[in-house]
Formats: C-alpha cells, sequence, structure tokens
C-alpha cells in the first residue's frame, strides 16, 4: 500500500510540475508575442509620470515666484520688477494684487484697468465700484451686503418703507442679519 501511496504522489508531483512548466511556456510565448506592446506601455507610463513630475516641479517654482514677488510688493509697492515677475507667474494673483491696491485707495480708474477671467474677481470688482460711486450694484458674493447697503441709502433718503422691505430680503443666517435687524428698527414711525 505504501508503494501504491508514493506512485500516486510521485504521478501528483510530476502533473503539478508538468502544469507549472506548461504556464510558464505559455508566458514566454505570450512575452514574445507582445514584448513590443508590453515595452511600449511601460516607456508610457515611464514618460507620464515623469512628465507629471516635471511638471509639477514647474508649477511649484512659478508658484514660489510668485509669493516672493508678493512678498516684495508688500514691502516696497512700487516696485516694478517684483511686479512683473507676479503678472508672469501668476496671472490670477497679479489681478487680485490689483484689485486689492485699487479697492483699499478707492480708485475706480484703477479698478477699471483689471482684466480678469474670473467671476468671482469680475463681481467683487463690479461691487466696489457701486461702493465707490455710492450705488450698490447686485452682487452673488456679497448679496446680503448689497440689501442692506441700499436700505441704509433709501432710510437716509426717507423712503423708510422701501427699505424695511430690502431689509426683510436679507437671511436669517447671514452674519448681516443683526446689522439689518438694527437697521429695521430706524424704519419704525
Amino acid at each position: 500500500m505504501a508503494l501504491k501511496d508514493n506512485l500516486e504522489a510521485v504521478k501528483q508531483e510530476l502533473s503539478s510540475d508538468e502544469k507549472l512548466l506548461e504556464q510558464a511556456f505559455q508566458l514566454e510565448k505570450f512575452y514574445k508575442k507582445h514584448k513590443v506592446k508590453i515595452y511600449t506601455v511601460l516607456i508610457a507610463l515611464t514618460l507620464a509620470v515623469a512628465g507629471y513630475k516635471i511638471n509639477n516641479y514647474l508649477q511649484t517654482q512659478k508658484l514660489l515666484k510668485a509669493n516672493e514677488a508678493l512678498i516684495a510688493l508688500e514691502k516696497n509697492p512700487n516696485d516694478k520688477d517684483a511686479l512683473n515677475k507676479l503678472k508672469q507667474n501668476n496671472q490670477k494673483l497679479y489681478s487680485l494684487y490689483l484689485y486689492s491696491k485699487a479697492a483699499n485707495s478707492a480708485n475706480e480708474k484703477e479698478l477699471n484697468k483689471i482684466s480678469v477671467n474670473d467671476d468671482l474677481l469680475k463681481d467683487v470688482i463690479a461691487y466696489h465700484k457701486g461702493v465707490i460711486k455710492s450705488k450698490p450694484t447686485d452682487s452673488v458674493y456679497y448679496q446680503n451686503l448689497v440689501l442692506v447697503e441700499k436700505a441704509y441709502l433709501l432710510i437716509k433718503e426717507g423712503k423708510k418703507n422701501e427699505a424695511k422691505n430690502i431689509l426683510a430680503k436679507v437671511s436669517k443666517n447671514s452674519a448681516l442679519s443683526p446689522v439689518a435687524r438694527l437697521l429695521e428698527h430706524y424704519t419704525i414711525k
């Protein structure tokens, strides 16, 4: 019996070795048939990873240069070289810097000169132009503030009922809600 068991074990071992060898031959055959494709995919993946890393590095360097230029402009707002570096390395930050400078000085001409593609900055610039003219313009981002400003101007003109209607539109969740409620007290006759 032991001899029969040993023969069966040897047969099974040879069978599994045979299957392993067969799979190795199939793998080798597959490799020979598709080696150009395999190398092409590996090269493409390597180039993609390298390109991504290089692009990421270049973008980081541009941001660092833009930050350095912004810090230099904070120290010396008249530094033309830093202003040009900021414009070259980060157009959005450049536009935001020009907006900040113009809004702080309430300079409508400078606000008009700023060219932007960003909807947020366009909206904020339009809002500040209205503030400078004392004519609040509708704003998506400053919606509640515009309502409060309009109501305040109407109260100054003596149009308290209109002001009250506008103040009712201020969101209860807004940080300006207490200011709106305070202004409502001015509308009481």
